[in-house]
């Protein structure tokens, strides 16, 4: 039997971006100071977005496939098991029970609407289009592989952030929570065995995922680069310079991020026409130097990157890593590495394991979680002496 690890992430620096429902112009972010902005300039004494630690949920969406569509499924890729036998629980359940406070979700973009709605195993199993309207109709669809992985407790990005602003509304005193997005294609290997073919994505379809979280979440809601910014200053510099806002002013909203690397061609799509992010409902994944630099990504804490990880939470940065991969981590007995994540520093440790029992099928009791399953706790690198971990987010929110 493997040992029980109950690993500890604390909360201590929540990012939450809530989108507006009219892009904020940009003669205005660059001539007037942003309350947010302003609210951070000297440090009060207040405990900040960036000063907190929080567990995240790694493909927060995902279902492994079930019965004749799990056998063709395996057909397709017979290493499916290796990678896909995981399930999450309903975005409202990772929010609430397992104190989740980011959520990833994946994107296929789908302009037309349906391109998604017959995948390939269901073809193969002779069963008729998924029985979702939604799937039907244009918009950006939450799948991880499209024709082969492709099961979701929310199948679009508008049912998903409906489900998060629900949860939101009736606990609105929570930390930020941070919608992390990783925009994908379809796999040309599927295409060829006649699967579906995605566009490829282009400044309307990125145009559109801003459109989508504004039709659901109001600027008042939204955590945006234009919220940051302060004249004169990059979205950069402003982090570095004047610090993230205060986590009080943070509270109850969300906040977006790309995960997508850069330089790339979805990254500098994103940021044509916007620089530093403005009138911009999504943070990119920035690098240190880089204009749009606030959040990025460093995703094995082991070794010299928890050194590394270190050095950009005290230089100011939001990072996400990663606690865990499914499903090495367990098979491997690898549960040091959710120690090392927390211990990093880094604001947001994702895993696919947020609650007990999701790996008993592997012999095993592996759970990522903070100690003593709170949702948020100080940040062992960046939170000042005032931080108290009980006092980062209500009781009634947990």
């Amino acid at each position: 039997m493997i040992t029980r690890a109950r690993l500890g992430v604390i909360l201590a620096a929540v990012l939450t971006t809530v989108f507006t429902s009219a892009v904020v112009p940009s003669a205005v972010s660059a001539q007037q100071p942003n309350p947010a902005a302003a609210s951070a300039t000297a440090h009060s004494g207040k405990v900040r977005m960036n000063e907190i630690q929080f567990m995240g949920a790694h493909n927060a969406f995902h279902r492994e496939m079930q019965g004749i569509e799990l056998a063709e499924s395996i057909k397709i890729d017979p290493g499916y098991p290796s990678w896909g036998f995981y399930s999450h629980a309903s975005v409202s359940d990772l929010l609430g029970r397992q104190n989740v406070r980011a959520l990833e979700f994946d994107l296929l973009p789908d302009p037309d609407g349906g391109l998604y709605q017959h995948p390939l195993a269901r073809k193969r199993a002779g069963l008729g289009p998924i029985d979702d309207p939604a799937m039907a109709a244009p918009g950006m669809k939450v799948i991880h592989v499209a024709d082969q992985d492709y099961n979701s407790t929310c199948r679009t990005l508008v049912v998903c952030m409906q489900q998060v602003k629900t949860w939101s509304k009736a606990n609105p005193q929570h930390a930020p929570i941070i919608l992390q997005l990783e925009l994908k294609q379809t796999d040309d290997r599927w295409e060829q065995l006649g699967g579906a073919v995605s566009p490829a994505w282009s400044g309307k379809l990125l145009d559109d995922i801003d459109k989508e979280i504004r039709s659901v979440f109001s600027e008042s809601q939204l955590i945006t680069a234009d919220d940051l910014r302060s004249p004169g200053l990059t979205l950069e510099q402003s982090i570095l310079e004047n610090g993230w806002p205060t986590l009080d002013w943070a509270r109850g909203k969300v906040m977006f991020f790309f995960d997508n690397g850069g330089p790339g061609a979805i990254r500098d799509m994103y940021l044509d026409g916007h620089p530093s992010l403005q009138g911009r409902a999504v943070f990119t994944r920035g690098n240190p130097g880089d204009a749009d630099a606030a959040i990025t990504m460093v995703n094995d804490p082991r070794g010299a990157n928890e050194a590394t990880i270190r050095d950009l939470v005290k230089r100011g940065y939001i990072v996400r890593t990663r606690s865990d991969e499914p499903l090495k981590t367990v098979i491997n007995n690898e549960f040091s590495r959710v120690q090392t994540a927390l211990a990093s520093g880094a604001q947001m440790v994702t895993t696919d394991f947020p609650s007990v029992g999701m790996t008993a099928r592997y012999n095993s009791d592996f759970v990522a979680e903070l100690p003593g399953n709170e949702p948020v706790r100080c940040n062992p690198v960046t939170a000042p002496r005032n931080c108290h971990d009980d006092r980062l987010e209500p009781s009634s929110t947990r």
